[in-house]
């Protein structure tokens, strides 16, 4: 049985401030360092003492969060961009209003390859292209308790992946997570099923 936990990482500064995340790059805040540690705790308890691999966003936000993780479970992390939240382009670690001002949302035709009208943006189908190839290959490890450190954005995709939706059928997923969720998936040794255990959850984080 192959078990991955899914955790989107703890508030970070750019939170605090407003400002536009994707591949700014920020600490966590003093909660998210709080959360991170209750996000640990969790994962404890649903994983034990099996042994697990660590798998993280090189983003600092998520690379701290993951680092909590790891330090709770006794293993090393491994970081990669390719687990990273969509670009924004120029408007990373600007303004929150300055993106909402000019953002261009993605039309019901295309809404893979629709650019957002910001110079240097992510498509959606950029974010796949990356996420999927990294998710199969976490997979495909043998290792059967894992743990991915990602983004709010970027959790989608990874679930996409998992549950194996064409990249050209994700064009109209969301799965809207808090910061310092968890998520539960679950693939058996007998029928091979994929299955989504929880969602999301953020009830061991103080409101």
């Amino acid at each position: 049985m192959k078990d991955i936990f899914v955790v989107t990482h703890t508030q970070s500064i750019h939170h605090e401030e407003d400002k536009v995340g994707g591949w700014y790059d920020t600490d966590l805040t003093t909660r998210g360092h709080e959360d991170a540690a209750a996000t640990a705790e969790q994962l404890l308890d649903l994983i034990g003492g099996n042994e697990v691999e660590i798998q993280s966003s090189d983003l600092r936000r998520a690379s701290q969060t993951a680092a909590a993780i790891a330090k709770r479970f006794q293993r090393p992390v491994t970081e990669t961009a390719d687990l990273r939240e969509i670009s924004y382009g120029v408007a990373g670690g600007k303004p929150q209003a300055w993106l909402d001002a000019r953002y261009s949302p993605a039309p019901d035709d295309n809404r893979l390859d629709y650019h957002c009208g910001i110079d240097g943006a992510e498509t959606r189908r950029d974010v796949a292209a990356r996420v999927y190839p990294c998710v199969n290959a976490i997979v495909e490890r043998p290792c059967e308790t894992q743990i991915i450190v990602t983004h709010g954005f970027t959790l989608t995709l990874v679930l996409a992946a998992w549950m194996k939706i064409p990249i050209d059928a994700s064009g109209f997923l969301s799965f809207p997570a808090k910061s310092g969720s968890i998520t539960h998936l679950r693939q058996d040794d007998f029928f091979r099923n994929r299955a989504v255990i929880s969602l999301a959850d953020a009830s061991h984080l103080n409101s």
